[in-house]
């Protein structure tokens, strides 16, 4: 991809991080995290996922000088009126906790027989910090939330979003499936499709 040798990545998330460089591996994208670079998180304060997104890649892209792929997620719980939604990370309080978010929902869901829930996810990449076309892509993944967690692999939510097509949560999924099937796999490989039509 020539306009994208080298991305860093706004985010310091492990697992964010692990499947993204897998999905833009094939690319020939040098994919690089921006705490490489000394970048601090940005603030979050938006209530879309999209403008969140877009201020992540902006703040990184400023830092470093390279292009900067942001992405925003969360998981949106029909009966919660779409929470944790962009609070999902910090949705317990600070600080961030996987073990205290689940514990939150969980406890909330006891309340509700609608299940229903989705993993949404918006990745923006921004060739420079005042882009004014940043590409955009997004993508959701339905499953429902199960009181009891499963699996252990995944991060976030993954133990108790269940997807009932397959029988399984997304934490008893293989990575490499995970990858193919998630909100943040499908909203990447979006993004694969556009920028090999910005290239062609």
């Amino acid at each position: 991809m020539g306009d994208f040798p080298r991305i860093v990545i706004a985010s310091n998330n492990a697992g964010k991080l692990r499947e993204i460089r897998a999905i833009l591996a094939p690319l020939q994208i040098e994919v690089m995290p921006q705490s490489d670079f000394n970048v601090a998180e940005a603030d979050e304060p938006y209530d879309t996922f999209v403008e969140n997104a877009l201020a992540k890649a902006r703040h990184a892209s400023r830092a470093t000088g390279l292009p900067a792929l942001a992405d925003d997620s969360g998981i949106c719980v029909a009966a919660l009126n779409g929470e944790p939604g962009v609070h999902s990370a910090r949705f317990a309080g600070e600080p961030k906790s996987d073990t205290r978010n689940n514990e939150k929902l969980v406890d909330l869901m006891r309340a509700h027989h609608d299940r229903r829930a989705h993993y949404y996810c918006v990745i923006v990449l921004v060739r420079h910090a005042d882009d004014p076309e940043p590409i955009i892509a997004d993508a959701a993944w339905h499953g429902e939330i199960v009181l009891e967690p499963r699996g252990s692999g995944g991060f976030g939510y993954d133990p108790y979003f269940y997807l009932p097509d397959l029988k399984c949560t997304a934490a008893e999924l293989a990575a490499e499936q995970k990858n193919r099937l998630s909100h943040r796999g499908k909203a990447l490989a979006v993004l694969v499709q556009k920028l090999a039509a910005v290239e062609s």
